[in-house]
């Protein structure tokens, strides 16, 4: 035999011959092999450890098999059910198929086509074990994490809003969870099983973006050979996350518009429509309503967008979080790089909660990174990088005396982000990196701050 199953087999039929038969033949391929006479007995032996897969009798005295096959597809649908049969009908055949039956064999059992079919059940077994293992490990990169009342409120908030059909605005500082309300929204709501398609605004191009959303037909521009698809079509019956929109043309504001108004969309170089069924989820870092002041921004898109703010609170406002964050990101990281657990000691968790965090969840996370990698069996206070040990509560607070905190924040920001620019000599991309923001923002950032490099 040239396959060799991990998982576990049941054998379920009243003859005895049958049942040794299918032993002898089966016993080099399971990881664990058993076998009974009755769906009674089998029963028993699923609720004692359930099988992957159910070699089943049609014909059994007491409950038949047809009516087992149904209690175990309801008790126990992971697992995989073959039938088999000397007197089945056509309709028993059917109805097997009907409440899920893998496949159906005839007796007698023509040995190639059992271990075929069982080879095939178990690696559908197994490819649904990876998928689900898959599904359970990406929801935790985007699970959201927090016991502090800031989290509490917002956790709140993406409960009431996500199983309504509500638009929701997402605000926040860069690196301060704004994707994952927007992935915790999409989870909780009516198109959890529908696609969640994520476009960053300010990652395309003006130029580019009304494309991308839209799609376009071919021959609509230089370098169009295929019709493609936009974000809108491939979110159909999801969601689609609008990340940094305030980044928009107001050129793509105005289409965006008229997608929300009438759920219709045209691609690029086309005459007719298309119709879309989307729940629209926005997210921003810059202040929309002075965006729409200054001319910059729709005050209709605004209005359509923001039926329901939900603000992301930065790392510095609930630095009681950051225990919980940096154990899972140890996990994590640990897990990765086929580390052994290591265990963090009090004294990082002290350092880390008087540290600023310009940067954010983002900007932690890459510090856990790297404590992770450099460090030994344990994470030590000498693990925790040079910048993290200034002393946030016992800086010099007399130089804000007058200033609003916003005033204080970019102060503080400002200060930060020059040093590690000088340090980085401007490079841009490292620097970024470092800070644990998209060079995006980094390039606002030393706009808006007015950060200059020095002759």
């Amino acid at each position: 035999m040239d396959v060799q199953l991990q998982g576990r087999l049941l054998i379920v039929d009243d003859e005895k011959n049958i049942r040794r038969t299918l032993q002898m033949v089966l016993a080099d391929l399971a990881a664990e092999l058993q076998d009974c006479g009755s769906a009674e007995e089998a029963l028993r032996l699923m609720r004692e450890a359930p099988a992957d897969v159910i070699l089943l009798d049609i014909k059994l005295p007491g409950m038949d098999g047809i009516e087992l096959l149904g209690k175990l597809r309801k008790e126990w649908p992971d697992s995989e059910v073959i039938m088999i049969s000397g007197h089945a009908t056509i309709q028993d055949a059917i109805e097997a198929t009907r409440l899920g039956a893998y496949d159906v064999l005839e007796k007698p059992l023509d040995r190639d086509r059992v271990v075929l079919s069982i080879k095939n059940c178990m690696e559908k077994v197994t490819l649904n074990r990876q998928v689900a293992q898959l599904q359970t490990r990406l929801e935790g990169q985007f699970e959201m994490i927090g016991e502090s009342q800031a989290m509490r409120h917002v956790l709140e908030e993406v409960r009431k809003v996500a199983p309504t059909n509500g638009r929701v605005l997402i605000t926040g500082e860069s690196g301060s969870g704004k994707e994952l309300v927007a992935r915790a929204v999409h989870r909780l709501s009516k198109r959890a099983a529908g696609p969640f398609v994520k476009v960053n605004c300010a990652a395309i191009p003006a130029e580019l973006i009304e494309s991308e959303l839209f799609g376009y037909e071919r021959g609509a521009f230089t370098g169009a050979t295929n019709k493609k698809k936009g974000q809108f079509e491939l979110a159909n019956g999801g969601t689609l996350f609008l990340d940094e929109i305030g980044d928009m043309s107001l050129a793509a504001q105005a289409k965006v518009l008229r997608v929300l108004q009438t759920g219709e969309l045209s691609h690029v170089g086309a005459e007719g429509t298309i119709q879309v069924d989307v729940r629209v989820l926005a997210a921003t870092n810059r202040d929309l309503k002075k965006a729409v002041t200054d001319g910059t921004f729709r005050e209709d898109l605004y209005f359509r967008l923001n039926v329901i703010p939900v603000h992301c609170p930065p790392l510095r406002d609930r630095l009681e979080d950051i225990p919980l964050l940096a154990t899972r990101f140890v996990e994590e990281f640990c897990k990765e790089n086929g580390f052994k657990r290591k265990e963090i000691e009090p004294g990082v968790l002290q350092k880390l909660k008087r540290y600023a965090w310009p940067g954010n969840i983002r900007e932690l996370k890459n510090v856990t990174e790297r404590m992770v990698i450099m460090s030994g069996e344990r994470i030590t206070a000498e693990d925790v990088p040079e910048q993290m040990s200034g002393d946030v509560r016992g800086m010099d607070v007399q130089r804000f005396d007058g200033m609003s905190l916003k005033d204080v924040r970019d102060d503080v920001e400002r200060e930060y982000i020059r040093s590690k620019l000088d340090e980085y000599g401007w490079n841009i991309t490292k620097t970024a990196e470092k800070l644990g923001i998209e060079r995006t923002n980094l390039h606002k950032k030393i706009k808006q701050l007015n950060l200059k490099r020095a002759e």
